[in-house]
């Protein structure tokens, strides 16, 4: 499947109506809002985002964009109008780069949405941001608009790791953003990346101490992927670069884990550390199977089992909402056999851990030589929870092995 490719899935309705039966349970939903461009697009990234020249005529407008975005907001109002008013629990606009809209724009769509359904007193609202792409005043007036969280794209505090990514900020500009965001009172996560190309252990502790010495409330570090069709893949192929070993990046997953506990933040899913009670509450939502619906190009929704995603290209996404058409272009109803592999699949993943009286038969069965390997805890119930299996941190290395097990699809 090609970068970002979208699968095939089954017909939409023009209208975008779910059936009767997705809409009964929702009592709480979240919003994903895509914003799709970006300055620079990274050597890296095969998200579906755009970089100016790469849209012609006003597909590359963003104000083009932002009139479907409106224009889907209100689709979905009408959507979900069956299933009553459903509490809004948060909101994430992700992208691309979305602050390259003026914050007073970013604050006028938030609203849009919260105008349609209810927001949670305790609501989270989170912003994705490069450290270049703010000011003391863009950060205040998110604030004042709703926005209580941004998530700055660090990635690395080293400058030939950041060259080899193609992230064109400097790296001093990371300490400004985030001391601007605390003054703003935001709330604060940056995102790490590491296994790039050239990136020696001492570089990727030198990157972990500087997101430490920040002080924010939530670190996010992942692992490099290097998908095809991107330049970073043809680099590879062509030999220019060489991809590290999985020795060399469980050393630095386990260094991650080691300094982060060490500085006060408790990892809460395989990849996020945070300080307590500043978890992302957005993510848990689909880590928990949570309902959303992704507003944009190319975002994904599920609400009551029901999957789909809109049309990748901002001009066809903006087009068939001007038709009054639901941009969706394809969707799937999951079976219970999928909803049972995914809940395994994203419930492994949280260190609150999985509960035994989800799995089935070969789940259980399982557990015993998982715990012998030291891949899980199979952790007693008592009073608050009732028994679950909790990754270790080997396990947390090899969660894939231990899902495949959990689903009886390997010995």
């Amino acid at each position: 499947m090609p970068p970002s490719a979208l699968p095939d899935g089954d017909p939409a309705p023009a209208d975008g109506r779910l059936p009767t039966a997705a809409l009964g349970g929702v009592a709480g939903i979240a919003a994903y809002v895509h914003v799709p461009f970006c300055r620079v697009r990274c050597g890296y990234c095969d998200f579906n985002t755009y970089a100016p020249g790469e849209l012609t005529g006003p597909a590359g407008a963003t104000a083009t964009y932002e009139v479907a975005l409106a224009r889907e907001v209100d689709l979905a109002a009408a959507v979900l109008a069956p299933a009553g008013t459903p509490r809004l629990t948060s909101v994430f606009v992700g992208g691309g780069t979305p602050t390259l809209l003026p914050s007073d724009h970013l604050a006028a769509h938030l609203a849009r949405i919260t105008d349609r359904w209810q927001p949670t007193d305790d609501i989270e609202v989170t912003t994705e941001a490069n450290p270049d792409s703010v000011t003391p005043e863009s950060l205040a007036q998110l604030r004042s608009g709703g926005f209580t969280r941004i998530s700055f794209g660090m990635q690395s505090a080293v400058p030939h790791v950041l060259a080899t990514l193609e992230r064109t900020h400097d790296p001093a500009n990371v300490a400004a953003a985030v001391a601007a965001a605390k003054a703003a009172r935001l709330d604060v996560s940056v995102d790490l990346i590491y296994g790039t190309p050239g990136e020696s252990l001492a570089d990727w502790r030198t990157s972990l101490d500087a997101a430490i010495a920040l002080e924010p409330d939530h670190i996010s570090a992942y692992a490099l992927v290097v998908e095809e069709g991107t330049k970073l893949a043809a680099q590879v192929r062509r030999g220019r670069v060489t991809m590290p070993n999985d020795d060399d990046e469980a050393d630095k997953y386990e260094l991650a884990d080691t300094l982060l506990t060490q500085a006060g933040y408790d990892w809460y899913e395989v990849s996020n550390w945070s300080r307590p009670g500043k978890e992302c509450r957005h993510n848990l939502a689909y880590w928990e199977g949570g309902d959303w619906w992704g507003f944009g190009p190319g975002a994904h929704s599920h609400v009551g089992g029901i999957r789909w995603w809109n049309v990748k290209h901002p001009g066809a996404y903006a087009d068939r909402l001007a038709r009054g058409v639901s941009p969706a272009a394809a969707r799937e109803t999951l079976t219970p056999d999928q909803r049972y592999d995914e809940e395994v699949l994203l419930g492994i993943r949280l260190a609150s851990g999985l509960p035994v009286a989800r799995l089935d038969g070969a789940g259980v069965t399982a557990i015993p030589a998982l715990v012998q390997d030291g891949l899980v805890t199979d952790v007693p119930a008592d009073a608050d929870r009732p028994r679950r299996v909790v990754l270790t941190r080997r396990g947390r290395l090899l969660a894939d092995t231990v899902v495949r097990r959990l689903l009886g699809l390997a010995a």
